[in-house]
């Protein structure tokens, strides 16, 4: 393996010189090419048996020998002789692909030996490797580690780890002698290699360098670093990186809130804990129990006992309060002494059962909600055939605005085996007798449960009749997925949203975290079923679910754990005991 002995950036506080800064250092278009020659596809793969598994070596090249890549037909692509199709499969079957595949598949059993194993065979083959190549033998270099999460490098693997960050530092050396250029990936599992190495200097290097590339960094390009300096007690660095990553516009989540929770908490930083707590608030909301017992740490801290104001400004933190829509006032800690920290519940009215405060509703603004149902609506357009949801749109105009909207599907299928519309119909009616105009909610089916299955029995049909003549039914067309559906008409009609589904997977994701969960909050109505009562709604709390700072200095925070309507959720209820 020939390595640089040029160009090496000392960037590690213990005065180790590591080259991998030396590999982003020379502008992609300056750098020369070292790409070594792509050999005939016949029999590439079976002029040597790889060492590591012959049984495997054997395999490929049988895929090889197979593929109707030979010189003839290679002289076939060029002039243009062969099919599309048997370009295709030429294309699919070439040893790029095929090494890409064989990385691929060891990326997802986290096989990092039979990836090193295939990496040197290819490189003795003179098998060309791009990016892609190089950043999957990167990310099992490095993945064992768990930089990225700050997690201890040492899991009863080091031999295997150590292994791992010797050959991931070749590796890059290598891509850069190859003239491969860089992309975020890249980056980032470079950092998470310098991380690993105990070097986050050069992990934050890395990232700061990513800009003058044209790469935006991520939120996981950040993480190498932060998570190594909070783990070293590198406070000031560790608030270095989180300013580059607000200068970025990237938004931290919670694992990097809460290790800088952690680190400002274990350093007595009051400041930096007070300002971590209210980014959770924003972004977060609710916090998982690890984070949740990171807090609770803090305030049994005797740097907490003896930060805040004895006498503080009572104006000027309800003005606070008033300015940021209730719920918090940021004027800082309020009140001097020893923490009482209890696990707790609110009842349905949002008073706590342990400290008896009364939780406050947060306000929407209806500008943020307009903004909300714009980018719904352009995301829907992009997703779904944009003619299908733009009819929708003029439809929810010509019949609405609604006091309710209904997950149909959903709210059919509750404990029951079958597509239920009695059900659907029972909660329809109840919806009906509640509604201040007493107008039918809308129910959003897709077509096939309106015209077939159980939508052709009689009683069914007459439902759906009724229901599509009152103006109050609407079909999704084939191939449409409903949740943009039910999702845009409650958002635009600003009404509730009768359903169980938890709006968490990946199409929800797209809406992010800064304004969804709140309204989320705010409409959605939940559904149960027993034998004996039969359904019954449970409207949104009439307190958010959110970190809360109370005017007299006290805090209630909402953890994940009993988020749903069989068991309550549980609150950390943090008040001072004078």
């Amino acid at each position: 393996m020939q390595t640089l002995r040029s160009g090496c950036v000392a960037a590690s506080l213990s005065g180790k010189c590591y080259p991998l800064l030396s590999v982003f250092q020379i502008s992609p278009a300056a750098r020369r090419s070292a790409a070594l020659p792509v050999c005939d596809a016949v029999g590439l793969f079976s002029r040597q048996i790889s060492p590591f598994s012959m049984r495997k070596s054997r395999r490929l090249c049988s895929l090889v020998a197979a593929s109707p890549i030979h010189e003839s037909s290679e002289k076939g692509m060029e002039t243009g002789n062969l099919s599309t199709r048997a370009r295709k499969k030429a294309k699919r079957e070439n040893p790029e692909s095929l090494l890409k595949h064989k990385l691929d598949m060891c990326s997802r059993n986290g096989d990092l030996k039979e990836a090193l194993g295939w990496y040197d065979y290819a490189r003795r083959e003179g098998i060309k490797l791009g990016v892609h190549h190089y950043n999957s033998l990167l990310y099992l270099c490095v993945s064992g580690s768990s930089v990225s999460s700050g997690d201890s490098v040492d899991n009863g693997r080091g031999s295997d780890i150590e292994m791992g960050l010797k050959r991931g530092v070749e590796i890059l050396e290598q891509m850069h002698l190859d003239g491969v250029d860089p992309n975020e990936a890249t980056f980032t599992n470079a950092a998470r290699l310098a991380a690993a190495r105990d070097d986050p200097e050069m992990a934050f290097s890395l990232v700061k360098k990513m800009q003058g590339f044209g790469i935006p960094p991520r939120l996981r390009s950040y993480g190498p670093a932060l998570f190594s300096f909070c783990k070293n007690g590198q406070a000031e660095k560790a608030y270095e990186v989180d300013g580059h990553m607000r200068e970025s516009e990237v938004l931290a989540e919670e694992p990097e809130l809460a290790a800088l929770v952690k680190l400002s908490a274990d350093i007595g930083n009051a400041d930096k804990v007070y300002e971590m707590l209210h980014r959770l608030r924003v972004t977060v909301r609710q916090v998982s129990e690890p984070t949740a017992g990171d807090i609770e740490e803090w305030f049994w801290s005797k740097a907490a006992a003896e930060t805040g104001e004895r006498d503080w400004d009572v104006e000027k933190v309800k003005e606070g309060v008033v300015k940021g829509g209730g719920g918090w006032h940021g004027q800082g800690w309020l009140g001097r002494g020893k923490w009482t920290i209890a696990r707790s519940e609110m009842n349905e009215k949002g008073i706590c059962q342990k400290c008896g405060e009364n939780l406050v509703c947060i306000d929407i603004d209806p500008r943020e909600t307009e903004k909300f149902a714009s980018s719904l609506a352009s995301l829907a357009c992009q997703r779904e055939a944009k003619t299908n949801f733009v009819q929708f749109q003029d439809w929810l105009k010509e019949h609405g605005p609604f006091d309710a909207v209904i997950d149909g599907a959903n709210v059919s299928l509750v404990n029951q085996k079958n597509f239920n519309f009695r059900q659907l119909n029972i909660i329809v009616n109840k919806l009906r007798e509640i509604s201040p105009t007493k107008k039918l909610p809308l129910v959003i089916l897709h077509t096939s449960r309106v015209h077939g299955g159980a939508a052709k029995i009689p009683y069914n049909k007459k439902l759906l009749d009724h229901w599509k003549n009152a103006g109050a039914l609407y079909a999704t067309p084939p191939g449409s997925n409903d949740d943009w559906y039910w999702l845009y008409a409650a958002v635009s009609s600003k009404c509730l949203l009768v359903t169980n589904d938890e709006m968490r997977d990946h199409l929800f994701q797209l809406l992010g975290n800064s304004f969804f969960p709140i309204w989320k909050e705010k409409h959605q109505v939940r559904l149960t079923v027993t034998p004996r009562t039969g359904p019954s709604l449970h409207m949104p709390p009439p307190y958010s679910i959110v970190i809360q700072e109370s005017e007299q200095g006290s805090w209630h925070v909402p953890t994940v754990t009993g988020d749903d309507l069989e068991a309550p959720r549980q609150w950390l209820c943090v008040t001072r005991e004078s």
